[in-house]
């Protein structure tokens, strides 16, 4: 299953019998399914239908969803205008100008008033409104099959700059694993040559105590549980990049552990290479976890 993002864009179009139907669909980063629709008066009916696809098709985004119909100029209803009413309004209106001297009647004055013009209701019926419906959804479907195309296409290059800095992370790892700092014979030289600092400092110091505290210190600044968590870490993100389909939250709770290790791993270095590995480290986790908010 591939990676999705959560930014896409699509449209679709139909005709049915006459009318025209277009779907307009995008979405954004969400922290869940939140649909937004815009549907022509009249057509409200179909929104639960649509809000229930788009929350079954997707685990999260912002969706907006714009539908427009069209009907063919053959398909609306003709006007009817009530002749001999509208007669019999003309030669009022006539008699009042002759008489009282009152501006003409127009055309458009006269259609205006009550009961010359009417425009009847296109009647449908329930099976012409249901073939209508299913042609709008069958429209949406294409609509939703596009946008889970833009979805994918841009998770897939997102997967790519996860990979590449899942990489970096399991290379970083190695490089403090095997970083000299971190041999017994260099430890020892560091303990030695700050027990003698203080000694020299202070002659009433007693050596053995200090000894003792610089190996607890030693012991207490090894890097061993760190390591082996960020190379378990490296393993799972892997693992979620190739099981692919909605993991954006997997993958932000990851970034959190890899962030932790970073900082652990500089809070209890005793050596500037250590420390700069975990610089760097922390640098790629915070690039990792910002390309992720993208993902589903």
């Amino acid at each position: 299953m591939n990676l999705q993002s959560m930014t896409g864009f699509a449209r679709a179009v139909a005709e049915h019998e006459g009318t025209s139907i277009a779907w307009e669909v995008k979405s954004v980063n969400g922290k869940s399914v939140e649909v937004r629709l815009r549907l022509p008066q009249g057509f409200e009916r179909l929104e639960p239908a649509v809000r229930q696809i788009l929350q079954k098709r997707f685990a999260r985004g912002n969706f907006q969803a714009t539908l427009t119909i069209g009907r063919a100029a053959g398909a609306q209803a003709q006007p009817v205008v009530n002749e001999a009413f509208l007669k019999d309004l003309a030669g009022l209106a006539k008699r009042l100008q002759e008489q009282f001297g009152v501006a003409p009647a127009t055309s458009d004055g006269l259609l205006s008033l009550r009961g010359v013009l009417d425009i009847p209701e296109t009647v449908e019926t329930e099976e012409a409104r249901a073939a209508l419906d299913a042609a709008i959804m069958a429209a949406l479907e294409v609509a939703l099959k596009g946008l889970e195309q833009a979805r994918q296409s841009e998770g897939g290059a997102l997967a790519m700059l996860l990979s590449g800095h899942i990489d970096i992370i399991e290379a970083l790892t190695l490089r403090a694993e095997a970083d000299p700092s971190r041999e017994t014979v260099a430890i020892r030289e560091r303990i030695a040559e700050q027990v003698r600092l203080l000694m020299d400092a202070s002659a009433n110091l007693d050596a053995t105590r200090l000894h003792m505290e610089a190996a607890f210190l030693a012991t207490k600044a090894d890097i061993r549980e760190e390591i082996d968590r960020l190379k378990t870490h490296v393993a799972s993100g892997r693992a979620l990049l190739e099981g692919g389909g909605a993991v954006g939250r997997k993958l932000d709770f990851l970034a959190q552990e890899f962030n932790r290790e970073s900082n652990t791993l500089c809070s209890k270095s005793n050596a500037a290479a250590i420390t700069a590995i975990g610089l760097e480290l922390k640098a790629v986790v915070d690039q990792f976890r910002e390309q992720i908010q993208n993902l589903e």
